[in-house]
């Protein structure tokens, strides 16, 4: 990636520009909240954080997780909002209806007119299932409205909106249905359509459809791709890039990440932000 391309930097000793990340702890350090603050320290976005889980995972899988008591998730967005405050917002794991409920009223009080890319962390890079019914329900009517943009992968599509994304005609259908539930833009990643030469993103704002293609990685170490993407589309929203340019800032970083991806454990490696380091 070249310079150019990476967002401002505030002068040594300026303060920089802030997001809050909404999201559960990854023990692996992979995905999740850390994958977050990641691409956020590198790049030049100071990351305020709202623990809404403690997950016990490794490169192998979730093994289980703990969420924060529901209150507490709010007090901490109060807290930084009020204090600091923040120029976009992202979420991830929301892990319970409780949850779901607490940052909806939590943002609503204090997010106004503040970027928000919702995560829609539903299902694991395996395909498992993270949420019950009664939370996909509260995360399309409670949070969906209050997106700026929505960027579920396949196997979220599918818990979501209940299509099954194989070629690009379904692929637009998701993303008609996505926006259906209220966000201003939804996309639709690729990522898993492994049949595909490219990975191409769709997104839809309710008129028209826009691609966002790049050559398909070939790694097996992509664990956090997804937090990685939406951290870095929140902070190009933060520095007020348009929606389109944030995204496609975003799809040519978290790119890069999967070319540096490294292994780790036994399973699957993070998507990795380091390359930023060599420029």
């Amino acid at each position: 990636m070249p310079r150019r391309s990476f967002l401002p930097l505030a002068p040594p000793g300026g303060t920089p520009t802030r997001v809050l990340t909404i999201a559960g702890s990854d023990s692996g350090g992979g995905a999740g909240m850390q994958a977050d603050i990641r691409t956020c320290t590198l790049l030049g976005v100071h990351t305020l954080c709202a623990v809404t889980a403690v997950t016990v995972q490794n490169t192998v899988g979730v093994k289980g997780f703990h969420p924060i008591p529901p209150e507490v998730v709010a007090a901490q967005i109060a807290a930084v909002s009020d204090d600091i405050g923040l120029h976009a917002a992202k979420t991830g794991m929301l892990a319970s209806t409780e949850i779901i409920a607490a940052v909806a009223r939590s943002w609503r009080e204090h997010g106004a007119g503040v970027p928000l890319v919702v995560d829609p962390v539903c299902a694991s890079m395996h395909g498992d299932a993270l949420l019950d019914h009664a939370a996909l329900d509260s995360l399309r009517t409670e949070m969906f409205p209050l997106a700026t943009l929505v960027t579920p992968n396949l196997h979220e599509v599918r818990l979501l909106v209940d299509i099954d994304v194989v070629d690009s005609t379904t692929q637009a259908e998701a993303a008609r249905a996505l926006h259906a539930l209220g966000p201003q833009w939804a996309m639709v990643k690729g990522g898993h359509l492994q049949g595909s030469a490219s990975s191409t993103d769709l997104l839809f704002d309710g008129n028209d459809f826009h691609e966002f293609e790049s050559p398909r990685v070939n790694t097996t170490h992509d664990h956090g791709a997804g937090d990685t993407l939406a951290a870095a589309t929140a902070c190009a929203l933060a520095h007020g890039y348009p929606l389109l340019d944030a995204v496609a800032f975003a799809k040519q970083w978290v790119t890069e990440g999967l070319r540096a991806a490294y292994p780790l454990g036994h399973g699957h490696g993070p998507v990795s932000p380091l390359f930023r380091l060599h420029e």
